[in-house]
């Protein structure tokens, strides 16, 4: 009998680095799923994929990752290992914006969404041998305000919860890199290429690069031998960089309880 296919998961699957990192993966052969709000968007992806790919093979999950619910039902809902996850959804309203559990919305997606998938997914990596996930941060980080993350007192700006959620991502993913190494699983974090995307647009920028240059990163952290002992570390470009933000345990262990008791 042939080998099982290794199964991997992607979030935000249909933006334009999305997509091109699930093309990355679904042309490795994985059993790909799918993860986005938008069911049109994920199934039209998918049609896309499977004939670029010829991978049929690969599943669509409409998901609110703003609900920790949803996550938790479709945690519920999975059977069978997972050997790779990659936390790219993302969101930037230029308005403060809540979900209807009352979380700012870009620190429910950008952060909790990412902490919750770990959370609830990284018991089906426990010993699968080579275990990746991958967080698609951005070298755009900064300004984390731990005592106000929600800005319900300081004014919103798009671009400053941004920079915040994406420090987070950095910091949180040195936390899990931490507590999962014993299971085998690593977990480093990236900036993808920059995009023409709805998100760069957002903020009102455009991009110099290809969807598939946005992703070369975060295919390399998924895919490469190069990285299969590294943990906990952040990269630009394919290359491993110094993260100001992974140095502060006392900081890190602050955020990761903050989004614990969420």
């Amino acid at each position: 009998m042939p080998p099982e296919k290794k199964s991997a998961i992607v979030t935000g699957a249909y933006g334009a680095i999305g997509q091109a990192i699930s093309q990355g993966i679904a042309e490795k052969g994985f059993k790909l799923t799918l993860v986005g709000r938008d069911k049109v968007n994920l199934e039209k992806t998918r049609a896309t994929l499977v004939q670029r790919t010829g991978n049929e093979e690969i599943h669509c999950e409409p998901l609110d990752l703003s609900m920790k619910n949803e996550i938790l039902d479709f945690s519920r809902s999975w059977s069978g290992p997972l050997h790779l996850l990659i936390n790219n959804a993302a969101t930037a309203p230029r308005k403060r914006t809540e979900t209807s559990g009352g979380i700012e919305m870009q620190w429910a997606v950008n952060v909790l969404g990412y902490f919750w998938m770990i959370q609830h997914f990284s018991p089906f990596m426990h010993g699968t041998g080579g275990a990746r996930i991958v967080n698609v941060a951005s070298y755009w980080a900064g300004g984390l305000n731990i005592n106000d993350p929600e800005f319900k007192r300081r004014p919103y700006d798009n671009d400053v919860a941004y920079r915040q959620a994406k420090q987070a991502n950095r910091m949180l993913s040195v936390a899990f890199a931490g507590l999962l190494k014993t299971h085998g699983i690593t977990v480093n974090s990236c900036h993808p290429g920059d995009v023409n995307s709805k998100l760069s647009n957002a903020f009102g920028f455009g991009g110099s690069e290809s969807p598939a240059e946005g992703a070369a990163t975060p295919l390399f952290l998924a895919l490469s031998d190069q990285v299969c002992d590294i943990t906990g570390k952040y990269f630009e470009h394919g290359i491993e960089t110094k993260c100001q933000f992974s140095q502060d345990k006392t900081a890190i262990e602050r955020l990761f309880n903050l989004c614990s008791g969420y």
